[in-house]
């Protein structure tokens, strides 16, 4: 990872900086309501005297008295919170009289201060002294997040219609016959990249809808800061809620091993673009959840122990979802005018998905794929890859990509494809790699990690091997 230094210039007292540090400016959670009758959850929140209400839709029915529901309602409300704070990003977070675990309080924490690290980074501020005020001490001592000790029997499985999701859903379904999808829309809105990759699927679809104030959606209007949200920490969250309502025992993810790398290093600390689908998250979300609701809902990534590499290579195996899966972040625009319904074939995430895929599917494939557009047959693309691969400077792009070292081994194995040895572009990106790793270190990106959390019934020989 590139080492960048920030000079004490870049976050002067500013205008802005006056305003973050003006004592009365604090970003307050001011409450949260359960409407069993329109299934949702209100959140209260304000920024200065900027009152800001978020709206969360879950599908009719289900237990909305029940403790582990209210427990995971306060978590998406504590999670939520941060599309907000980050509009100015004041220095004090004032919890009022929301009562938080001291699990809750330090998932919070590291969940402003890490997964806000990329804003900070882009807008020159410093997010590591935010305040946190309590009007009581947090309750409970922060337990172990380690592995789940029993069988799932009823898992969610959150679903965005990428290759990981998809990995995911195909080996949970053979394992596991009552499962079920979850997806989250924004303002009601459907995405035809995730219907498509979920219908052939063939499993239900449990959904809940997040309203957010049109305020924060207006950000440069009101002169907000803009910015990256770590927002699969949300969306775990409310997945774990819909769980809690509709009685499923487990909310299964699908970060890998990669997503814990960071893009960037600057004066010592990690700025992670995937900061909510690392490792770290995965551990300090696990222990808020228990110190919320005990063990009636496991939470874990089934992908923790893998390489990007070793998800490709499955998913490259599961050639019903090649014509529909989609990852390209053009296609998840919410202007529908601006949406695409193709692969852009351009962008760092379309860059990313071809060269990780490369060496399974061949050239042929993959330009059908992306529609005739497949980014490794475009030389223009030349610095983009350039950045997946790190002979560029600036650092990993700030998207959901791999490792370096995924991205050299993926040209590696693509550049030595009969079908690829024509391609000039390929060939070129391979003679700038300064360093080319062995076939061992290869094969050891296509094998398992040690570290994860899976459950009973999922760390066997057959699905780790």
């Amino acid at each position: 990872m590139s080492q960048i230094p920030v000079s004490s210039s870049s976050i002067g007292m500013s205008a802005r900086a006056a305003q973050r540090s003006n004592p009365g400016h604090a970003f307050r959670y001011e409450g949260y309501e359960l409407d069993a009758s329109s299934n949702r959850l209100v959140c209260h929140y304000a920024l200065g005297t900027q009152p800001f209400i978020e709206l969360i839709e879950f599908d009719p029915g289900g237990d909305w008295g029940s403790a582990a529901v209210h427990g995971a309602a306060r978590l998406v409300f504590l999670l939520s919170g941060i599309s907000y704070y980050k509009a100015q990003a004041p220095l004090v977070v004032d919890l009022g009289d929301t009562a938080v675990t001291a699990a809750e309080l330090e998932l919070l924490r590291a969940f402003y201060v890490h997964g806000l690290g990329e804003l900070a980074y882009r807008n020159g501020i410093d997010l590591s002294n935010i305040e946190f005020r309590l009007r009581s001490e947090p309750t409970g001592q922060v337990a172990e997040g380690g592995a789940v000790a029993r069988r799932i029997a009823r898992p969610l499985v959150p679903f965005g219609g990428g290759i990981d999701s998809i990995v995911t859903v195909e080996t949970i379904k053979r394992r596991i016959g009552d499962t079920t999808l979850f997806v989250a829309s924004q303002g009601g809105i459907r995405f035809q990249a995730i219907e498509a990759a979920a219908a052939v699927s063939g499993l239900p679809i449990r959904r809940a809808d997040r309203s957010m104030d049109e305020k924060i959606l207006r950000s440069e209007e009101f002169g907000f800061l803009r910015g990256h949200v770590p927002v699969t920490g949300i969306l775990s969250a409310i997945a774990v809620m819909a769980a809690a309502l509709h009685g499923h025992d487990a909310v299964v993810m699908s970060n890998e091993w990669s997503a814990s790398e960071g893009n960037l290093v600057v004066d010592g600390q990690s700025i992670n673009h995937q900061y909510s689908k690392s490792a770290s998250f995965e551990v300090a979300f696990r222990r808020a959840l228990h110190s919320a609701i005990g063990d009636a809902i496991a939470y874990f990534s089934l992908l923790r122990p893998f390489s990007e590499l070793r998800v490709a290579q499955r998913f490259a195996e599961l050639d019903a979802y090649h014509r529909v899966f989609h990852s390209c972040n053009r296609a998840f625009r919410v202007d529908p005018h601006r949406r695409l319904e193709h692969w852009c074939g351009e962008c760092d995430k379309c860059c990313f998905i071809d060269l990780i895929l490369s060496p399974f599917l061949g050239a042929a494939q993959l330009d059908a794929i992306f529609d005739g557009l497949e980014p490794l047959t475009r030389p223009a693309l030349r610095n983009r890859f350039q950045r997946l691969l790190g002979t560029a400077p600036g650092g990993k792009p700030f998207e959901c990509v791999g490792a370096v070292a995924e991205c050299r081994a993926a040209l590696q194995l693509c550049a030595a494809r009969p079908d690829r040895a024509q391609n000039l572009f390929v060939q070129s990106l391979l003679e700038e790699l300064p360093d080319r790793l062995s076939p061992k270190e290869i094969e050891r990106l296509l094998a398992p990690f040690n570290e994860h959390w899976l459950p009973d019934g999922f760390a066997t020989e057959d699905f780790l091997g």
